[in-house]
């Protein structure tokens, strides 16, 4: 498995081997042990899928505050799509920066997003689905995010994208006071 760091300390990009023949492809999409070897120690509690049935359909950008903040390892299972996180860890020399990366079925990519950083995507394909593991439970007491229009991202988007009410009606990052703290390092 490839492990490449981003511009944002603490994400990261992970590209597992993909062992193919005539009938397709396996890949270990996650190996404990392999990754300790790496310096990445999470204990996943619980997988979500989601399915996107437009392109151009954004969801985030997200966050789960302390005490159930989560870390993320996201892939596409089907389709693909454009996967973003933004640094919202106050006094973080790199609040406010963004990073991206496509995710499709087809290139087996995965990213690795840390508490306290925002998340959120937008589909390229129609009928795209996410798979991603969490190191925290959901709890909507919890749950936040943060409009996807106000952190400069570019998305790539032609036209209104496919909203929730929820993110359309979501704060913007200058309006924000994020529950999460820069301790240093990532």
């Amino acid at each position: 498995m490839n492990v490449d760091e981003t511009a944002l300390p603490g994400v990261r990009i992970l590209t597992p081997a993909r062992f193919g023949d005539a009938r397709g492809f396996f890949s270990e999409s996650w190996n404990k042990r392999l990754l300790v070897e790496h310096g990445i120690t999470l204990d996943f509690v619980q997988d979500n899928h989601s399915l996107s049935s437009r392109p151009g359909t954004i969801r985030g950008l997200h966050f789960q505050a302390p005490p159930h903040a989560q870390d993320k390892l996201v892939r596409c299972g089907r389709g693909a799509l454009f996967d973003v996180v933004v640094d919202i860890r106050k006094g973080s020399p790199t609040y406010g920066h963004w990073t991206g990366v496509e995710l499709s079925a087809e290139n087996g990519k995965q990213l690795l997003v840390p508490k306290g950083f925002l998340h959120g995507f937008v589909t390229r394909q129609p009928g795209t689905e996410i798979c991603y593991k969490c190191t925290d439970y959901y709890a909507p007491d919890c749950d936040g995010a943060v409009r996807w229009d106000s952190c400069g991202i570019d998305w790539g988007v032609h036209g209104d994208p496919v909203l929730s009410d929820k993110d359309a009606a979501a704060p913007a990052l200058a309006d924000f006071d994020s529950p999460f703290v820069w301790e240093g390092a990532a």
